[in-house]
């Protein structure tokens, strides 16, 4: 019995119910990382990026950007876009990331161009930005030969907020694809207040940390460790402040409270951002938008952390700070921010590397949940039934 089936079998003796933490196995096992990323990650609505990021406007020779490869968990696709007449920017598409012909690369993963078609490297099929089959070199008297049942396979996609998602599991018009605004559920009335897509990107950090990617999204779902982890968040933000949401969506998340006299998360509680009109001007939100993009929303400034599993002890993080720009269109110098989950974010990965390697003892058994560890636990549920078959939508649908 491999791991990933002892893992299933684990979580079906418990009877749906979430006693304690996941296995070892969950965190430490390739043969499981290797099934999240099938079927959690390409079988999800994975966060991609930022589409100003992934087709800019304007690439180093100035125009604009038609296609990208991605890697969508453990498939790789490719995103295009085709410019209007009037140099407008179209509808995002995407598609499997595989010629027709022979099944190389059409884009190494990364990659962009400015090109008006498609060409495949290996033998010079090309296609349209719509997918279609252009030409094929060699076929054109070629009796039967038929263009038309050699599109690219198309796969959903969606654009919320500024960000971009991918599904790459099952192309696009499957029935059993469960739409994007249903997998975002009740989020965008938490989210969309603070028009993360109109904000500008002031800083990037990105961290490579030797920790599973459900231990980082386990510790962002909780504070019981902050009193002892994080002294200077507890400074500005009551550690057992707020309450957890219970909302449809696949997503998990709650809030917490600034103390009195503090603007925001920051060393001194001061804000050097513009405040976000409309939006609750002492709170933060935590938020996890499965599998991948955790959004930290706060009254002047929103902080994303974009998580890729490298390996089963290994996970890139991308933390992004955006904040609103002023009248002159500047961007507030973002520092006051930075500095401060920069610490935080390192406070917490040196506790997340940590437990990886407790989980890498033989004495090591699944712990309980304290009273404030509930969102820990719907996270941990909502993985251990996708384990056996469920859809992380449905289950997570069911909170209404």
């Amino acid at each position: 019995m491999g791991d990933l089936e002892r893992l299933q079998a684990e979580v079906r003796a418990r009877g749906g119910a979430v006693p304690a933490m996941l296995p070892a196995a969950a965190y430490t096992s390739a043969e499981v990382l290797a099934w999240e990323r099938r079927h959690l990650f390409a079988g999800g609505w994975t966060c991609l990026g930022r589409l100003e990021e992934l087709l800019p406007t304007d690439l180093d020779d100035g125009r604009p950007a038609t296609q990208r490869a991605v890697m969508v968990g453990d498939v790789s696709a490719l995103l295009t876009r085709e410019p209007s007449a009037d140099g407008a920017a179209g509808d995002v598409r995407m598609f499997a990331n595989t010629c027709r012909h022979r099944a190389h690369e059409l884009l190494p993963d990364g990659e962009a161009s400015a090109r008006r078609s498609v060409l495949c490297p290996y033998h010079a099929w090309s296609f349209d930005l719509a997918g279609d089959l252009q030409a094929a070199p060699g076929y054109r008297d070629e009796p039967g030969f038929d263009a038309a049942s050699y599109a690219l396979v198309e796969l959903p996609v969606a654009v919320w907020a500024g960000w971009v998602f991918g599904h790459a599991l099952h192309p696009l018009g499957d029935p059993g694809l469960v739409p994007f605004e249903d997998w975002r559920g009740a989020l965008s009335g938490i989210v969309e207040p603070y028009g993360p897509g109109a904000l500008r990107l002031a800083d990037r950090h990105t961290y490579e940390i030797a920790a599973n990617w459900k231990i980082v999204a386990e510790n962002y779902h909780e504070c019981y460790h902050c009193p002892l982890i994080h002294p200077e968040l507890c400074q500005v933000s009551p550690p057992m402040s707020g309450e957890n949401y219970d909302l449809p969506g696949a997503w998990v998340g709650g809030s917490m409270d600034l103390r009195d006299g503090m603007a925001t998360m920051s060393l001194t509680g001061d804000s050097g951002g513009h405040p976000i009109p409309g939006v609750p001007p002492t709170t933060v939100e935590y938020v996890h938008l499965l599998p991948n993009l955790l959004v930290s929303a706060h009254p002047d400034y929103v902080m994303t952390h974009r998580l890729v599993p490298l390996a089963p002890g290994r996970t890139w993080i991308e933390c992004s700070w955006y904040l609103r720009p002023g009248p002159d269109g500047s961007v507030p110098d973002p520092a006051f921010a930075v500095e401060f989950w920069d610490l935080t974010n390192r406070q917490d990965w040196a506790a997340c590397e940590s437990v990886q390697r407790g989980l890498e003892s033989p004495h090591y058994a699944p712990g309980p949940f304290s009273p404030s560890e509930n969102a820990v636990e719907y996270f941990v549920a909502l993985v251990s039934r996708a384990y056996v078959g469920e859809s992380v939508h449905d289950v997570a649908f069911s909170r209404e």
